[in-house]
């Protein structure tokens, strides 16, 4: 790979990667079963830099801000590319928002140029606030012949025909602007620079490195944080491939496995837990011989490898289990939200490594990462190299807000230096999780602090610390509130937890699901323990990243169901 410390931006790294490189696949796309194009890393820079010259035309300036609202694809990073030649900022907006929304972060990041879906342009051009909308030049893909753009351009026929010139960045200068979540209320810009970026690529290619002939398949949004790592800025300044695949459909992802035999993938937990269902139900479906057999290599691969990985013995051992992963699988990366430890220790026994971690917009990509040194299910994992973690004011558990400093930390929240400085404390990221750090170094999280509740007593109970109690259940999905946030009263005391199920469909929530509930919840302390649970009939609301909206969710149920619909325990 190329040695990032040398380099001042990611214009630069990615100008030497493209021209080390030249004959190499940098770029697959795929949908369903059919291949839609190639890029050789030479063709991608005969694609990227004529829209580097035609931006630099159009007026663009060093340190000018581009937008992209784009499905994962190959013209996301071409345009991305094309942006850090001409010195500009890149700001990856959620294509899954609203036109309203879309239309507030334009505003906010004050963006010169947007790179946009015809459908999502569309949409746009229809939304009463579009009159207010300030982009200077609209670059719209893949529009139908002969519509009108509302005053855009297609992005196909905006290029130029001269060399672009390259525009110089520095460490300290602004890479990109990603908004944290959602936009309710007070957008937060964080604002991220082109060191952040080469120190923490530098940091996750030493433990999972990329190298030519490696493919990774790209299934999460380019404008999420993981993706635009590990999908972008780690496999191009390698010279490896990555696959995008328009579609999220099982069949034809696990058909791009084996097509492409690809080397790494990132997925959100929620994603890998229905991987999990759905291989379950394969091996649970062997014939009884098979089972036998297969349950006698798993106890070996188990036994063999219960310390440490040991991928060439469990291809071996799980042989067809890898080749349905396409036989070169190395690790899935998986972040966003919580993992449950079971399902990280199920694939760990099939010899498939689950890279899980931690990370936050305003830290970059990842904050801690597990290194299987040993193995370790129960937490997210040792801080990446260059990243230091404190726990703020633990208290007599050793639990307190979690603190990192690292040159991979933001610069600041863009035009808010009141937010910055809440959250960013005598250098230190104050991250709003609460967590430990074991004697061995790993971080433990136990939930975030603006969803921890305090009882009468003065106990802190964390949310996500109960749900890992129920991981598991027979549901498509769970969550714990407070009862009082969901329906409000005017009380301190007299604090109750609910357990809010969205069975599979079809299925109820019959007495052997009840009895496993109530199992679990006496193996809790007293003060932890859920009085009741109410049945939710619709799919939680998620972020981007696949986190539950819980103030979403709790209105949601507060205004569908009354207090009365909690069935005791």
């Amino acid at each position: 790979m190329l040695d990032l410390t040398k380099y001042e931006s990611l214009g630069a790294a990615l100008r030497d990667a493209v021209a080390r490189w030249p004959d190499e696949v940098c770029l697959i796309e795929a949908d369903r079963e059919r291949e839609k194009s190639r890029l050789t890393y030479r063709q991608f820079q005969e694609a990227a830099e004529p829209l580097a010259a035609a931006l630099e035309d159009s007026g663009f300036a060093a340190g000018d801000r581009a937008a992209i609202i784009m499905t994962n694809q190959p013209k996301w990073l071409i345009s991305a590319y094309a942006v850090f030649f001409a010195g500009g900022v890149v700001v990856p907006l959620d294509y899954k928002l609203s036109a309203k929304e879309h239309l507030q972060l334009l505003a906010h990041s004050k963006s010169k140029v947007l790179f946009v879906e015809y459908p999502l342009w569309r949409a746009i051009t229809q939304a009463a606030d579009f009159s207010a909308l300030a982009v200077q030049t609209v670059l719209v893909t893949e529009a139908p012949p002969n519509v009108g753009l509302a005053g855009a351009r297609r992005w196909e026929e905006f290029h130029a025909a001269r060399a672009p010139e390259f525009r110089l960045r520095s460490r300290q200068d602004m890479a990109c602007i990603v908004y944290s979540s959602g936009t309710g209320g007070r957008p937060k810009g964080c604002v991220l620079t082109h060191g952040n970026y080469l120190e923490q690529c530098r940091a996750l290619t030493a433990l999972y490195p990329f190298w030519p002939g490696v493919r990774y398949l790209s299934i999460l949004p380019t404008n999420h944080a993981i993706d635009f790592m590990v999908g972008f800025i780690g496999p191009f300044t390698c010279g490896a491939t990555v696959v995008h695949l328009r579609t999220l459909r099982p069949e034809f992802v696990r058909e791009a496995f084996t097509r492409y035999k690809i080397t790494y993938m990132s997925l959100v937990p929620l994603v890998l837990g229905n991987l999990q269902k759905g291989l379950q139900q394969r091996f649970a479906e062997l014939p009884p011989l098979k089972r036998k057999i297969f349950n006698a290599l798993l106890a070996a691969n188990k036994r063999l490898t219960r310390r440490r990985p040991n991928l060439a013995l469990s291809r071996r051992l799980l042989k067809q289990v890898h080749q349905a992963f396409g036989g070169e699988l190395r690790a899935l990366f998986v972040g966003g939200a919580f993992t449950e430890p079971q399902t990280l220790q199920f694939f760990y026994e099939l010899g498939i490594q689950v890279a899980n971690g931690y990370g936050l917009t305003e830290a970059g990509t990842a904050v801690t990462l597990n290194d299987f040194n040993p193995v370790r299910t129960d937490t997210v994992g040792r801080p990446l190299p260059g990243v230091e973690l404190r726990i703020a004011e633990p208290d007599a558990e050793g639990i307190g807000e979690v603190a990192v400093r690292s040159n991979t930390v933001m610069s600041h929240y863009l035009d808010d230096p009141e937010l910055t400085a809440e959250t960013i404390v005598d250098g230190w990221l104050m991250t709003g999780d609460f967590g430990r750090i074991d004697d061995a170094g790993h971080l433990q999280l136990l939930g975030r602090k603006k969803n921890m509740i305090v009882t009468s007593e003065g106990k802190n109970i964390y949310p996500e610390d109960i749900e890992n109690s129920f991981a598991g259940l027979a549901v498509k999905e769970y969550c714990i509130f407070a009862a009082n946030f969901v329906w409000p009263q005017r009380s301190m005391v007299g604090e109750q937890l609910v357990l809010v199920l969205h069975p599979e469909t079809g299925r109820a929530v019959d007495d052997a699901l009840r009895a496993e509930i109530s199992r679990r919840n006496m193996h809790l302390l007293n003060y932890k323990r859920v009085s009741g649970y109410v049945v939710w009939d619709r799919d939680f609301p998620r972020t981007a990243s696949m986190k539950i909206k819980r103030a979403v969710l709790a209105e949601e149920i507060g205004k569908a169901l009354d207090r009365a619909a909690v069935v005791s325990l």
